[in-house]
């Protein structure tokens, strides 16, 4: 079987995932990055895709290697809604996932309508995903005065513990976080509560068998004991998994492999 992965890059989480199909399996693994993807008809050659990255490029391959009827897991077009902030926000409300109450104007319309109580407040970038250009805003100061036509994103910040879980199938993996921090950072796992265990059954169950693993950012509200969905992705590291019953490459991996085969039905 030959299989391409769409990757920023050729080690880390990839580089594993194409040992375990050679090594494990048997097949051919071809990475795709920046610097050797064209999107035509030589793609065709492979049996599916892997959307490691939701780089936009690497979306609109999985998006017409999809339309050539090519199997691309994670979907592309689920992925592309978890990349960009309006999309991930409509998703998470729809699911029931409770996510932060939203901003989205130019800084001069929004100098115009906000008060002193709507702080502090994240400006996040509409398309991107984790800690990658998300700022911190206590007050009208922090806004940068260059571009006042540009439409900016922003929530409202929710104090409170903030958790990274992860979920691979029915395994779930929750951490405590530094509020603001990147997957990467040194955090404390726990038992995962009943109620985070709820919010990603909703998860998976909304989006109908296109979410096998992925990470959800959740802040439990200090002062009512809510829970709020911050932040959503596809395809982690995974690089702060700890739980010791799964090795992550190997189960993602055979997670893929099954919805490539029942795509076949083989």
């Amino acid at each position: 079987m030959n299989i391409g992965i769409l990757s920023k890059r050729k080690t880390m989480f990839t580089g594993k995932m194409k040992q375990f199909f050679v090594n494990n399996k048997g097949f051919n693994v071809k990475v795709y990055t920046l610097d050797n993807l064209s999107i035509n008809d030589t793609l065709l050659s492979n049996d599916f895709f892997v959307l490691k990255s939701k780089n936009i490029f690497f979306i609109y391959a999985g998006q017409y290697l999809k339309a050539n009827k090519i199997p691309v897991i994670p979907d592309p077009e689920t992925s592309f809604k978890q990349k960009n902030r309006v999309h991930s926000h409509l998703l998470m409300k729809r699911a029931g996932l409770s996510p932060p109450h939203i901003y989205l104007s130019t800084v001069e319309t929004l100098k115009k309508e906000l008060n002193n109580n709507d702080f502090p407040l994240i400006l996040k970038p509409i398309m991107g995903s984790g800690s990658k250009g998300v700022k911190l805003i206590n007050s009208f100061k922090d806004f940068s005065d260059n571009n006042n036509k540009r439409i900016l994103y922003l929530e409202k910040y929710i104090e409170g513990e903030h958790y990274n879980v992860y979920f691979i199938d029915d395994e779930i993996c929750t951490l405590i976080k530094p509020p603001l921090s990147h997957e990467h950072v040194d955090m404390e796992k726990i038992s995962t509560p009943l109620d985070v265990k709820d919010f990603i059954e909703k998860w998976r169950k909304y989006l109908e068998g296109n979410a096998l693993f992925g990470h959800i950012d959740i802040v439990r509200e200090e002062s009512t004991n809510q829970l709020y969905a911050v932040d959503v992705g596809s395809f982690p590291e995974f690089s702060q998994w700890q739980l010791d019953n799964i090795s992550p490459v190997e189960a993602i991996c055979n997670l893929i492999l099954k919805k490539f085969r029942d795509f076949h039905n083989i």
